[in-house]
């Protein structure tokens, strides 16, 4: 695995491609893994089911939805930082919600950052360039597993 993959957790294909595509216009080369709910996220960071034969190693960045089918967001995060390999990896919440209680309980979870979603392209190319110069530029991340 690309030790500089993000991982886009986005149920929503619409988000989907709205959010590569601003990446693109953005600038960000990095490598996207996209897997479109929690079970899914789950198994690529943890290496199994449909991911099992994946080379290990954590992304560099995981952009995660928190509304997502199967198993929520807020749930994939807390799996996350239970575990002792990819407990340390950088968790970005990308999300339309703007609800209180989501901002706290993804911060108490520990996520690194949480961002809403813009609805205009060009705010979310300015959101994707801020993430790119920030999280995957000038942020030094902790070494991830073994």
């Amino acid at each position: 695995m690309n030790p500089n993959t993000i991982l886009l957790v986005e149920d929503n294909p619409d988000d989907e491609l709205l959010t590569l595509r601003a990446f693109e216009r953005g600038g960000i080369a990095n490598p996207i893994v996209v897997v479109r709910d929690g079970i899914e996220a789950l198994d690529y960071l943890f290496a199994r089911g449909a991911f099992a034969g994946r080379t290990a190693g954590a992304p560099l960045l995981v952009l995660l939805d928190l509304k997502l089918p199967r198993l929520g967001g807020l749930e994939v995060l807390r799996a996350v930082r239970a575990d002792p390999v990819c407990g340390t990896v950088l968790v970005l919440v990308l999300t339309s919600s703007r609800d209180d209680s989501d901002i706290a309980r993804a911060y108490e979870l520990g996520a690194n950052g949480y961002v809403q979603k813009p609805v205009e392209f060009d705010d979310f190319v300015r959101v994707t360039r801020a993430i790119g110069t920030y999280w995957l530029m000038t942020n030094v991340p902790p070494q991830v597993g073994p």
